[in-house]
């Protein structure tokens, strides 16, 4: 799996406001993406993938609107490598890993069985400012 994210021959951003129909649009973007870079919707990866990127805007929606009202979704993709990126401008970062090893229930533990379970890695990585951040969920294809 390619370790470099900067790398990855296929990009595709997209700004939506924080509200609930995000979640639908940043699901549908990405299966069009995918589509375009010749990623069936099809292989064993897309369906988990896609439910990650779901919980994820689903949380900035629910839990950041009132500090950010836009959430960014970065898709990226190379030939062994599927990533995604959700951001916010709430400087609340979560802890991705005690989301698995602390018995939670929810969204964010469903990422973290689902992106560990095929071999993915997860992130959280902080804006310079300190006033919002990304997670990064990177999955092998």
């Amino acid at each position: 799996m390619s370790t470099q994210l900067e790398a990855l021959p296929y990009r595709h951003v997209l700004t939506l406001p924080a509200e609930p129909s995000a979640v639908r649009m940043a699901r549908e973007t990405a299966e069009q993406a995918l589509v375009e870079w010749g990623i069936g919707l099809r292989h064993p990866t897309v369906d988990p993938a896609l439910l990650i990127l779901a919980e994820l805007v689903t949380n900035s929606v629910r839990h950041a609107a009132e500090l950010s009202p836009q959430v960014t979704v970065i898709y990226a993709a190379g030939s062994d490598c599927l990533a995604l990126a959700v951001h916010d401008r709430h400087p609340y970062q979560p802890s991705l890993y005690g989301a698995v090893t602390g018995n939670g229930t929810g969204g964010l533990a469903t990422v973290m069985e689902l992106t560990l379970a095929l071999g993915g890695t997860a992130v959280v990585r902080a804006d310079a400012d300190g006033g919002g951040k990304s997670v990064w969920i990177t999955l092998p294809l």
